[in-house]
């Protein structure tokens, strides 16, 4: 896969040719001027970045704060692109929080309110809690929908167009990926697509959203007058990671209908892994596979918690191959990583590609 450089700079020498000589030198005064670009609008970026977020509140409430990446930092991040030529990469909850999508674990995240997400085993116990999620879920899903890719999401599409990324696996389950251009591979499945438990047929979240409402549509006006402001008022309604929001018991509780499979009337559920349920085996064998095909791991936003996200990590370490991660707050593989940095990873990423100027060999 031929390279081009990271930044948008005109290099005359090509990505793929081989060096000859005189190419180091001039290599060297490139990153030379590089490391003066960083040194130079250290405090600039930052202080655009922080006016960027204090100009919308939600994600004032929802990306964490963290200093900027240091000089080294970047620097060593930067090594470790050039170095690497099959790299996958591992997203996390993290990353969407430039999109005003909460994370769970994160000092602003959601579990900082005392949020519990639903899990499978209490989703399959009764009908109450299949319509207490679906009701939830159905009053979140407009403002999950209308989030947008964020700039670490974008900067990762830009690595991969450039032959930078090999292969992208995501945790998360609201594919701002596939917006910003990226078919990553979902290793937790997504809120999209809704799943019968009998028969295994996979219907769009769109469908199954236009059905609740045909089911209800007094309740549905309901939810409209309430987003609105005009209507009912629920306390403590907050977007959650997984499309949900939370609203109060009585405004579904007894009223709402759910709808059922078209084809068998089985049960209907996201088609996610909830917590507590376990990886299909058949996404736990591709994402090993991509794991070994690979020959380094960047991990952007995920503290690695759950076992599914931290076997990948496990496994790269096992193997040998360098391990990268950004990320706010500990991760359940720090003492794993070759480099660990603790900022926001949109940060990180965009000074990386807006400075970087070396011309890179082809892998």
């Amino acid at each position: 896969m031929d390279r081009s450089p990271l930044s948008n700079d005109n290099i005359k020498n090509s990505a793929t040719s081989p060096l000859r000589t005189g190419q180091n030198y001039r290599q060297c005064i490139k990153f030379s001027v590089f490391h003066r670009e960083l040194q130079k609008d250290q405090r600039d970026f930052n202080h655009v970045t922080e006016d960027a977020l204090q100009n919308t509140s939600l994600l004032k409430q929802v990306v964490p704060i963290a200093p900027p990446p240091s000089l080294d930092e970047i620097t060593s991040l930067y090594q470790f692109l050039q170095n690497s030529h099959k790299l996958v990469v591992l997203t996390g909850a993290g990353i969407s929080t430039e999109s005003g999508i909460p994370d769970y674990r994160s000092p602003n995240g959601a579990y900082s309110t005392g949020f519990k997400p639903i899990t499978h085993q209490e989703f399959m116990r009764s009908e109450r809690s299949q319509k207490r999620y679906w009701a939830r879920s159905y009053v979140g899903w407009k403002k999950f929908l209308h989030a947008e890719p964020g700039p670490t999401h974008t900067a990762i599409a830009k690595l991969r167009l450039r032959g930078y990324v090999y292969d992208i696996i995501t945790q998360n389950v609201d594919r701002l990926h596939h917006q910003a251009g990226d078919n990553a591979f979902e290793l937790h499945g997504t809120t999209h697509e809704v799943i019968c438990l009998n028969c295994s047929n996979i219907t769009s979240r769109k469908e199954f959203q236009n059905r609740i409402k045909e089911l209800n549509p007094e309740w549905a006006l309901a939810v409209e007058d309430m987003e609105k402001g005009t209507g009912i008022s629920s306390p403590g309604m907050q977007q959650r990671p997984d499309g949900d929001i939370e609203i109060d018991e009585s405004f579904w509780q007894g009223r709402l209908q759910i709808p059922t499979c078209e084809w068998c009337d089985g049960v209907l559920k996201p088609n996610v892994v909830l917590f507590g349920d376990n990886l299909p085996k058949s996404r736990t064998e591709e994402s090993l596979n991509m794991i070994n095909e690979a020959d380094a791991l960047l991990v952007l936003g995920s503290s690695l918690m759950v076992l599914s996200a931290f076997r990948l990590a496990k496994t790269a370490h096992e193997a040998g191959k360098p391990i990268v991660i950004i990320n706010i707050g500990a991760t359940r593989a720090d003492k794993l990583a070759k480099l660990k940095i603790e900022c926001r990873t949109g940060e990180v990423l965009s000074r990386v590609i807006n400075h970087g100027s070396l011309a890179l060999p082809a892998p």
